[in-house]
């Protein structure tokens, strides 16, 4: 099994929208993500996509595009982004979700087999302090998302099996530059994660963002980022 990952898919089936707004290479973005998603994942790989799945606003329409999605090669491990407004609640999405797709909210999953799998868990995130600091509603909201992550990595770590690898997804970046500590961060260091994904930033270099925390490695998986080709994380 490998894993890999892309985030931000934007997909829009029901009522197209254009993602040009962000540049000329999101042209007919889902055509590319279809084509060159089975090139490289086989139904044996798991594919993690943290956030920002569907421009869709009610879960009757996002399941359109999940269904497309759930069709590709390999098992699918979801997660809510900042314009996921059709993900509400967990339970009702999980039983309405296409076959071997899986959404993670305040807990963690495990593939693979004993001692040699994977565990995936994480939470949407949110901005964080970094050149101006947040006002209080943000601080607010992130906090909440910290609580989350505790909860998702509680979950992981009592699933982990010795062995296995643990990656933690999050749709916002865990830091902004100047990449200063957050309540994020510590909780990520102390993790013991062997990698964390996220998206959410567009146009912006892997270069300008986090690369590192804690010493545990960070990257960027936008699929604007990664030419909408899914990125290999671990082959296991």
């Amino acid at each position: 099994m490998r894993v890999f990952a892309l985030a931000d898919l934007h997909l829009s089936a029901v009522s197209p929208k254009p993602m040009t707004i962000f540049g000329p290479g999101w042209a007919e973005h889902p055509q590319a993500i279809f084509t060159q998603w089975p090139q490289v994942v086989t139904e044996e790989d798991l594919v993690l996509l943290p956030g920002d799945l569907s421009w869709a606003m009610t879960l009757d329409d996002a399941l359109v595009d999940l269904r497309q999605v759930a069709e590709l090669p390999g098992e699918k491990v979801i997660l809510r982004g900042n314009h996921d407004y059709w993900w509400s609640s967990v339970s009702k999405l999980r039983a309405r979700l296409p076959e071997r797709m899986h959404a993670v909210q305040n807990d963690a999953l495990r593939f693979g087999p004993p001692g040699a799998g994977v565990v995936v868990c994480g939470t949407r995130g949110w901005d964080t302090p970094g050149h101006n600091p947040l006002d209080p509603q943000d601080e607010k909201i992130l906090s909440r998302e910290a609580e989350r992550l505790r909860l998702s990595l509680g979950a992981a770590q009592r699933l982990r099996q010795p062995g296995d690898h643990l990656i933690v997804m999050l749709h916002y970046p865990p830091a902004s530059p100047p990449f200063q500590p957050n309540v994020l961060t510590p909780l990520l260091a102390e993790s013991g994660a062997d990698q964390i994904v996220f998206g959410h930033l567009h146009g912006i270099p892997q270069e300008r963002t986090v690369g590192q925390v804690g010493g545990i490695p960070a990257c960027l998986v936008a699929a604007d980022a990664l030419s909408f080709w899914p990125r290999l994380l671990l082959e296991l």
